[in-house]
């Protein structure tokens, strides 16, 4: 007999996740062609603590595609999924466990800049035809900022999350 992986409470937690990190992507950030500054992060990480990372990929890949389909900012371009998915994975696999100063240095480094500095710059040049070197280097000061954003959001969701019990979520229900 089929079991399902996500129980009902799971599935309908990660959409609430998804839509709130839509509504912070689309409605409550800084944005330009070339940058983005939010709290859009923040749905990402509650389901990589809670869920681990293939729940917080989806959440981030969903989050990502039906923003940009339902509230497009500009073209839609796969490209940003691919990233949003692999953010959300990388958030949970060094979240997941422990959020401890090392794990969340460690997810908002490779995230900002692997993922978001190097990855994203690429579709941003690839998509507007801009140069990669000079548009890399306008981006960097969007990654320092979401740096110093990130590792405070993150370790105050963290401890949220604990005070409230919900540090550790079953992927089972």
């Amino acid at each position: 007999m089929f079991k399902p992986r996500f129980s009902t409470r799971t599935l309908t937690t990660l959409a609430l996740l998804t839509a709130i990190e839509i509504v912070l992507s689309r409605f409550l950030s800084l944005s330009a062609w070339n940058m983005k500054i939010g709290f859009s992060f923040l749905p990402i990480v509650a389901a990589a603590i809670l869920y681990g990372p293939l729940a917080s990929g989806i959440v981030a890949a969903l989050g990502d595609f039906v923003g940009a389909i339902l509230f497009p900012i500009g073209a839609y371009f796969p490209g940003f999924t691919l990233t949003a998915f692999l953010t959300g994975c990388v958030f949970g696999l060094f979240l997941h466990e422990k959020q401890g100063w090392p794990q969340c240095v460690a997810a908002v480094g490779v995230n900002q800049f692997v993922l978001s500095l190097f990855l994203n710059t690429l579709w941003i040049s690839v998509l507007y035809g801009s140069p990669y070197g000079p548009l890399l280097a306008a981006r960097i000061v969007q990654c320092v900022i979401l740096t110093a954003v990130q590792l405070i959001g993150i370790r105050a969701l963290a401890r949220l999350l604990e005070s409230y019990g919900g540090k550790r979520g079953d992927a089972r229900g």
